[in-house]
C-alpha cells in the first residue's frame, strides 16, 4: 500500500515539475488576487437591522387557515408555520414563523411540514419577537452541486481543471466585488464593463492556456471580437430606442435610491458582457487548432496556418451563433408561449421591446463571433509559425 502511495506521489510530483515555473508564479499571483477580492468590501452594507439575525429553520407544522386562493394557483393571506431553529444563538428553540403571500406566483413561496427554510429572527434581549420566512433553504444543495462539479472537473482535466475553477471563482468575485459596486456608484457602465471583459478574458485565457503564444493569439482574437461587439452594441443600443428598464429588477433599482443610473448604457454593457464567454471560447478553439496543426507540421507557412484557422472558424461559428440564440432566448420561452396562446401577430412580437432586445443581443453577439474567427486565425498564423510565407 505504501509503495502504491509513493508511486502516486512521485507521478504527481513529476507532473508538477513539467509545469513551467512562470505559469506557477502567474497562477499564484491570480490566487493572491482572488484572496484580496474575497477580503475586499463592496462598500455597500448588507440590509440588516439591529436585533435581527438570519437562521435556518425546519418546518414542524403548517397552518393555512388564513390563506385564500385568488385563482387556482395564486394565494393571498398568511401562512403560519411552527418551526425549529437549527443554527445561531436560538438553536433548538421552537417558535412560530409567518409567511405572507403577495398574490404574485413568481415571488410567493409555500411551505409544508419537513421543509427547511431561511428565516429572519427579530429579537429583544435574547427573546424572540417575530420570525419571518424568507425562502426555502437551498445553500446546502448548491454547495453539493458545486462540489461534485469541481471534483469531476479536476478528475477529468487535472491541473487545467484546477485552473478553470480558480478562474471561475475569480470571475464571480470580480463581478460581485468590482463590477457591480462600480456600476451602482454611477461609473460609466460601458467603460467599466469593457475594462472588466478585457481583464477577465486575458487572465482566464492565460490561466487555462498557459503563458504562451497560443494564449496570446486567443487573447488578441477574443478582444478584437469583443471590441466589435462593443461598438455595435453602442450603435444599435441607442438606435433601437430600448430603455434599460427592460432588464429584470431595473425599475426596482431606480426606486431603491439609484435613479441616477443610466440603465440604457447598462443594457448596452450587458450585450457585450454576455457574448464575451462565447467569443473567448471560439478564440481559444481556433488558436488551439492552429497550434496543433503547427505542432504536427512545423514547416507550415503562415498563409497555410491562417487558412487552417479560417477553415476551423467557419465550422465552429455556425454552431456558436446558435448557442447564443439558445442562451439568450431560453429565458423567454414562457413569454413566447404567452404570445402564441393569445394569438399575437408576429409583427407585434418582433417589434416588442423585450423581443427586440433579444434580437439585438443575439445578432450583435453573433457579429463578434464571426469577427473573432479571422482575427484569431490571423494572430495564430503569425505568432505560432516560423516560416513567413
Amino acid at each position: 500500500m505504501q509503495r502504491i502511495l509513493l508511486e502516486s506521489l512521485e507521478k504527481k510530483a513529476a507532473y508538477l515539475r513539467k509545469i513551467p515555473l512562470r505559469e506557477l508564479i502567474f497562477n499564484f499571483i491570480v490566487l493572491i488576487f482572488v484572496v484580496i477580492l474575497l477580503l475586499l468590501p463592496t462598500g455597500f452594507q448588507e440590509n440588516s437591522y439591529p436585533d435581527s439575525m438570519r437562521a435556518v429553520v425546519k418546518v414542524l407544522e403548517v397552518n393555512n387557515d388564513n390563506v385564500s386562493k385568488t385563482v387556482s394557483f395564486v394565494f393571498e393571506g398568511e401562512q403560519v408555520c411552527k418551526v425549529e431553529i437549527l443554527d445561531g444563538s436560538f438553536k433548538g428553540q421552537q417558535t412560530f414563523a409567518h409567511n405572507r403571500f403577495m398574490g404574485r406566483l413568481e415571488m410567493d413561496k409555500s411551505f409544508v411540514e419537513g421543509d427547511k427554510a431561511l428565516a429572519v429572527i427579530d429579537y429583544t434581549d435574547q427573546n424572540i419577537r417575530n420570525v419571518t420566512m424568507i425562502d426555502h433553504y437551498r445553500i446546502n444543495l448548491e454547495s453539493i452541486l458545486i462540489g461534485i462539479f469541481a471534483i469531476f472537473l479536476i478528475l477529468f482535466a487535472r491541473w487545467t481543471g484546477a485552473k478553470a475553477l480558480l478562474s471561475f471563482l475569480m470571475t464571480v468575485l470580480m463581478i460581485w466585488k468590482l463590477l457591480i459596486p462600480l456600476l451602482l456608484k454611477g461609473w460609466n457602465p460601458i467603460i467599466i464593463s469593457l475594462y472588466f471583459v478585457v481583464t477577465a478574458t486575458s487572465i482566464i485565457i492565460f490561466m487555462v492556456g498557459g503563458l504562451n503564444r497560443q494564449s496570446m493569439a486567443a487573447v488578441l482574437g477574443s478582444l478584437s471580437g469583443t471590441l466589435l461587439t462593443t461598438i455595435l452594441a453602442i450603435v444599435f443600443g441607442h438606435s433601437f430606442k430600448i430603455h434599460g428598464a427592460v432588464l429584470p429588477y431595473s425599475e426596482s433599482l431606480l426606486y431603491a435610491g439609484y435613479a441616477h443610473l443610466n440603465l440604457t448604457e447598462i443594457l448596452i454593457a450587458v450585450v457585450f458582457i454576455a457574448s464575451a464567454g462565447a467569443v473567448m471560447d471560439l478564440a481559444m478553439d481556433i488558436a488551439a487548432a492552429v497550434h496543433e496543426v503547427v505542432e504536427n507540421k512545423p514547416d507550415i507557412t503562415r498563409a497555410e496556418a491562417i487558412l487552417s484557422g479560417l477553415n476551423v472558424g467557419r465550422t465552429v461559428v455556425g454552431t456558436m451563433t446558435t448557442t447564443l440564440l439558445f442562451a439568450y432566448t431560453g429565458g423567454y420561452i414562457s413569454l413566447l408561449m404567452f404570445f402564441m396562446a393569445q394569438g399575437t401577430p408576429v409583427v407585434d412580437i418582433f417589434n416588442l421591446k423585450y423581443v427586440s432586445m433579444e434580437i439585438m443581443h443575439t445578432i450583435v453577439g453573433s457579429f463578434g463571433l464571426v469577427a473573432v474567427a479571422p482575427f484569431t486565425a490571423l494572430a495564430s498564423g503569425i505568432l505560432l509559425t516560423k516560416r513567413p510565407v
